[in-house]
């Protein structure tokens, strides 16, 4: 049997997840890092310290020069200034979600841009990652325009606690990982203002509408949404405590100031730029997303919380 080369670029939480996933399911795994030099004697690194990293990975700061698939879990933002200096070593998986603030690209159309004529995938779902790295039972979707190479780059990864599904709906599954987020800020917040679980609930379930509106509306299907890059991602991300975003929404709730929670924290809540990039998309597709808008001005500071809360329950009725 071959034995798969894996390109994980970024150390962070998800990449150490990623790159010891790769690792368990028989890969040789090299896992790109700033600042390789941090790998401690036992094995792990500062973002996901309780992550032993097998010894199938190596931990480098030089680029991969070949890989059957090339894993880039870096944040959102920073995504097109990585891969200004990631060579074409195999086709691309977008590990990462949300939209990019100033051109309103999807992963995918960063990755385009870079390498315009490589393959290139989506890897989403409900996976926080110190779980995946710990070998916990967990599901995600690959998609990809070509459904037999997500199925292919989907066997590199998948055991039996970590089983993939592929896909071709590359928009659905990334508008999916990007909006939740967002949703999941706003979940926090109602919890954190103590509104209570209905209100929890009715806000995820109007949020997953938004999520798939979208989808449709950029091209992709709803039924997406249905599955575990919607309904999936979205139960966890706004229920789940490890949850960065929804942690955020719960300090905004009890009355925290963004700038105070951001200054504290060295993890990153994809949700707080992915809030006015992902309203300026459907604004510019005529999509209606109130949830998301409503929480754009929020994180904007232009209303407050009880402003927030009016402004979705005092609409017009509609039909659901």
């Amino acid at each position: 049997m071959t034995v798969s080369r894996i390109a994980v670029i970024g150390a962070g939480a998800w990449g150490i997840a990623l790159a010891t996933q790769a690792a368990r399911a028989g890969a040789q795994v090299h896992l790109w890092a700033r600042r390789p030099e941090t790998l401690t004697p036992e094995r792990t690194l500062p973002r996901l310290p309780g992550a032993v990293l097998p010894a199938s990975v190596t931990v480098t700061s030089a680029m991969p020069a070949q890989a059957d698939a090339v894993l880039l879990a870096v944040p959102m933002q920073h995504l097109r200034a990585v891969l200004a200096h990631v060579p074409p070593a195999g086709p691309m998986v977008a590990c990462c979600k949300g939209v990019e603030r100033d051109s309103l690209a999807l992963p995918l159309d960063i990755i385009a841009d870079a390498h315009p004529d490589l393959p290139r995938a989506v890897l989403s779902g409900p996976n926080f990652a110190h779980e995946v790295a710990q070998g916990l039972p967990t599901a995600a979707v690959l998609a990809c325009d070509d459904g037999g190479l997500a199925r292919r780059l989907a066997d590199h990864l998948t055991t039996p606690t970590f089983r993939l599904y592929a896909s071709d709906d590359t928009i659905g599954v990334q508008i999916g990982g990007a909006a939740k987020n967002v949703i999941a800020i706003a979940a926090g917040a109602t919890i954190g203002a103590g509104l209570g679980e209905n209100a929890r609930a009715s806000l995820m379930t109007r949020g997953l509408a938004e999520l798939g509106r979208l989808a449709e509306g950029l091209g992709g299907r709803m039924a997406t949404l249905s599955g575990l890059a919607g309904v999936g991602d979205l139960i966890l991300t706004c229920t789940g405590p490890s949850s960065r975003n929804f942690s955020l929404g719960l300090a905004l709730g009890r009355g925290e100031t963004l700038d105070a929670i951001l200054g504290q924290r060295t993890t990153v809540a994809e949700g707080v730029a992915t809030a006015p990039a992902i309203l300026a998309l459907a604004r510019a597709h005529g999509i209606a997303v109130p949830v998301i808008e409503t929480m754009s001005l929020l994180l904007a500071g232009d209303i407050d919380l009880p402003a927030a809360r009016d402004r979705l329950l005092n609409r017009p009725v509609g039909t659901e």
